[in-house]
């Protein structure tokens, strides 16, 4: 992992400081269940603070994706997920998280492709259970054909014939009222 992310404990933001490294989820994160609004707002701000301080670091920008994630803001937490991949292309948790992200937002072909390079960046046996699984879950999802459907025809044909409807019935109930 590239910069050392800290462990948030369960003091007031202004007691935290990033001297330890972690190696496991803020405490907020472990059972998102039990988060309240008021304290994952708390949480928000003091990473958007540690972010700015720290720019170069995928840890924290990770805990702040999601930290938006868990507060429904999925674009942010697209974005910023976005950015602590493109920070370490060899941060494993970002490129999970990242490809978590796209897996429940069910944009199942990029999750993934996401996902596969998780696992190639896993660097033991629990990271690549965990990516495995998710592989595994985006897979199933996949052959049972939920995901999201992929536009990639024109929608110029039905939509000049539903005009050209329109405009024949329209003419139709004009000249039927002249009568």
């Amino acid at each position: 992992m590239s910069a050392a992310l800290e462990l948030i404990p369960a003091s007031p933001p202004a007691a935290r400081t990033l001297d330890r490294p972690i190696h496991i989820l803020p405490v907020p994160w472990r059972d998102p269940h039990t988060v309240s609004p008021a304290q994952l707002k708390e949480y928000i701000g003091f990473l958007e603070k540690a972010c700015a301080e720290h720019p170069d670091s995928a840890d924290l920008h990770t805990c702040l994706g999601m930290a938006y994630a868990m507060n429904y803001q999925a674009e942010k937490s697209m974005d910023t997920l976005e950015a602590a991949v493109q920070l370490d292309e060899t941060h494993f948790f970002a490129q999970l998280k990242y490809s978590e992200l796209l897996y429940r937002l069910r944009a199942l072909p990029r999750a993934e492709q996401e996902t596969l390079k998780a696992v190639n960046l896993a660097g033991n046996p629990w990271e690549l259970s965990l990516a495995r699984k998710q592989l595994q879950e985006i897979r199933r999802l996949i052959r049972e054909g939920t995901q999201k459907p992929e536009w990639n025809k024109t929608l110029r044909k039905p939509s000049l014939a539903l005009m050209i409807m329109m405009i024949v019935f329209t003419l139709g109930m004009v000249f039927v009222k002249a009568r």
